[in-house]
């Protein structure tokens, strides 16, 4: 949780720290409120995901109808037949199973052909022993990389390693953004995916390194109260601990 001060040494007022701690008024969290539309520019968190027609190796889909009731996480990589990239599909795949645990789905894109992904899926299943079994979207033109904001012009004109999480309500709940020479964690994506259905469902946050924080361990925030009357309720008792009235942690 944050502690927000004022340019003037005060602190921030109840509803606002509410805000800038990422619940809503209510003590949801904050996706859950009004939806801003991100004009022009890739979506944001909060916005909903573009309808798109992508050719995949799986045949053409449409995104995000395709994972209807599911959540799914789209990844870009620079470009097939790269060895950062190769070690990212095997240990994406060797996960995939965790994913589907979380009902969550995988989907890969490059600017690459299609032709150019099934050959390098089938190098990496008789070369490494690892089968893909997720679709990964051939944007040969780059127009789907674009709209999503994973070309940065400073890093070249292939794609960044960008990470969307996506809900089953089709919208944007995580992003993350990797250069190319760096490959991801994807313990961390699944951790963060978890930490999301976690605060989803029990109207909760999860602090740093969740569920190994250092104040912590494994317990989870309370939202903020939302005024005075409520705050000065907010002491240790029962399964919730306060350290002081806007930082209260529980067990789930």
């Amino acid at each position: 949780m944050c502690q927000m001060e004022t340019p003037a040494g005060k602190h921030m007022g109840m509803d606002k720290m509410s805000e800038v701690c990422g619940m809503g008024h209510s003590g949801h969290m904050g996706h859950m409120g009004m939806m801003h539309h991100n004009a022009g520019g890739f979506p944001l968190i909060g916005d909903k995901m573009p309808q798109m027609e992508v050719k995949t190796t799986f045949g053409m889909m449409t995104l995000p109808d395709a994972f209807a009731g599911k959540w799914f996480v789209l990844f870009s990589h620079p470009a097939d037949f790269t060895p950062v990239c190769t070690t990212e599909f095997v240990a994406f795949e060797k996960r995939r199973k965790e994913f589907g645990k979380l009902n969550c789905e995988l989907i890969g894109l490059s600017i690459d052909q299609v032709f150019s992904h099934m050959k390098w899926t089938q190098w990496i299943k008789e070369n490494l022993k690892v089968e893909i079994k997720f679709p990964i979207i051939a944007d040969d033109q780059g127009k789907i990389a674009a709209r999503m904001g994973m070309i940065h012009p400073g890093k070249g004109t292939n794609t960044v390693r960008a990470v969307f999480v996506i809900d089953p309500e089709a919208t944007v709940r995580l992003i993350l953004f990797y250069p190319q020479e760096v490959g991801r964690n994807m313990d961390e994506i699944l951790r963060a995916l978890k930490a999301l259905q976690v605060g989803d469902k029990n109207k909760v946050a999860t602090p740093a390194n969740w569920p190994n924080n250092e104040i912590i361990g494994d317990q989870v925030i309370i939202p903020p109260p939302a005024d005075e009357k409520t705050a000065a309720t907010r002491k240790t008792g029962g399964d919730i601990v306060c350290e002081d009235w806007w930082f209260c942690h529980r067990k789930l």
